[in-house]
C-alpha cells in the first residue's frame, strides 16, 4: 500500500511538472510571437470590447473607405502584405483583427457567431469615421461581410467576398478543430500545441493552405505565424470553426436582403472552399453578384493573384458609384 501510495505521489509530481513546464514553455512562445509581431494599428473600445485596426492609404474623406476582413486563424498582417499596399493609393483602407484573433479581444466564450463579429466591427467601422464602407472579406472573413449585408444593408456601399464561404457543406468537422474546441481539447491539447509545435509543422500547414501556389517569399515572417498559435487565438479560432456550418446554415436564408454591388472572386484549383457550393451559389442567388473565376489559382488569391483582387474592390466602387 505504502509503495502504492508513493507511486501515486510521484505520478501527481510527474503531472504537475509537466503542466507547469507546458504552460511556461507556451507563455514564452506567446511572448516571443508578441514582441517580434506587435500590433500595428490602434485598438479601438467597442461595447467593451477591443479591436485592433490597422489604417493605410488616402487620408480620411479623401478616398472611398475600404474594409478588409481576414479569414481563419488570421489577423491583419495576412491583408497588410500584399493586397492593402495595392489599393493604397486609391482608398482609405481600415484592416480589422477579427474578435478573438490578432488583437482583437474575444466576444464571449464561445468564439462569437459571424453576426455578432459583423456588428462589432460594423461599430468599429463606424468609430473610424467609415459608415458606408465597400467591406472585403476573404475566407471565413467572406461570411463576416455577408452577415454585415444582411444584417445592415444600408451600412455597406459594395462587397467582395474573395473564396468566401456562403452556404453549408457536407464534409465534417476537421479533426483538429473538434478536438481544439471541446473542452477537454480547450485545456489540455491547445497549451501543447502551442508550447510544442514545430515550425516546420506550421510551414506544411502554410503550403497547404496556398496549394497549388507557393507561399510567397516574405510571407510567413510578415504574417507572424506563432501569433496564430497562442492559447487564445486556437480556442477562438477552434470554437468559430465549429460553430460555422450552423450558422452559414442560417445565414444562407437570408442573402436576398443584400442589395449592394457583389464581387465574387474564386480560385478554380480552390480545395478548402469550394467553388461550385460557394462562389457559384451566390452568383445565382444574390441578384447583385458578379462572378470572377481566377484559372488554376488556389485559396489565397490576395497574395497570388493580388491585381485580379483588387481589380474586383475597384469594380465593386465603381458599381457603387464611389469613383
Amino acid at each position: 500500500m505504502r509503495s502504492a501510495a508513493r507511486m501515486l505521489v510521484w505520478a501527481g509530481l510527474a503531472v504537475a511538472a509537466g503542466t507547469a513546464l507546458t504552460l511556461w514553455q507556451a507563455g514564452r512562445r506567446e511572448a516571443a510571437a508578441e514582441t517580434r509581431h506587435p500590433p500595428q494599428g490602434q485598438v479601438l473600445v467597442v461595447s467593451s470590447h477591443r479591436v485592433h485596426v490597422v489604417e493605410m492609404g488616402r487620408p480620411k474623406g479623401s478616398a472611398p473607405d475600404l474594409v478588409l476582413l481576414h479569414g481563419s486563424s488570421g489577423n491583419t498582417r495576412d491583408m497588410t502584405f500584399r493586397l492593402a499596399p495595392a489599393l493604397a493609393d486609391e482608398f482609405r483602407i481600415l484592416i480589422f483583427d477579427r474578435p478573438g484573433l490578432g488583437y482583437s479581444s474575444p466576444l464571449n466564450g464561445t468564439g462569437a457567431t459571424i453576426r455578432q463579429q459583423a456588428e462589432v466591427l460594423r461599430q468599429a467601422a463606424a468609430q473610424m469615421g467609415a459608415k458606408n464602407p465597400v467591406v472585403l472579406g476573404q475566407s471565413y472573413g467572406g461570411a463576416v461581410a455577408l452577415a454585415w449585408a444582411v444584417d445592415h444593408p444600408e451600412s455597406v456601399s459594395a462587397l467582395v467576398s474573395v473564396s468566401g464561404v456562403a452556404y453549408p457543406w457536407t464534409t465534417p468537422l476537421d479533426p483538429l478543430y473538434r478536438l481544439t474546441s471541446s473542452r477537454f481539447g480547450s485545456a489540455v491539447a491547445v497549451p501543447l500545441l502551442t508550447a510544442y509545435v514545430p515550425d516546420a509543422v506550421v510551414s506544411r500547414s502554410l503550403q497547404e493552405i496556398f496549394a497549388p501556389q507557393m507561399v510567397p517569399e516574405g510571407y510567413a515572417e510578415h504574417f507572424g505565424t506563432r501569433l496564430s498559435l497562442r492559447r487564445s487565438s486556437l480556442r477562438a479560432n477552434a470554437r468559430q470553426r465549429a460553430n460555422l456550418l450552423e450558422e452559414v446554415t442560417e445565414l444562407s436564408q437570408h442573402y436576398g436582403r443584400i442589395t449592394a454591388p457583389l464581387e465574387v472572386i474564386h480560385g478554380t484549383e480552390d480545395d478548402l472552399v469550394n467553388l461550385k457550393l460557394h462562389a457559384e451559389g451566390l452568383a445565382r442567388d444574390v441578384d447583385s453578384a458578379r462572378l470572377t473565376l481566377l484559372e488554376g489559382i488556389g485559396h489565397m488569391p490576395q497574395h497570388v493573384a493580388t491585381e485580379d483582387v483588387a481589380d474586383a474592390v475597384r469594380r465593386a466602387a465603381e458599381r457603387a458609384d464611389l469613383h
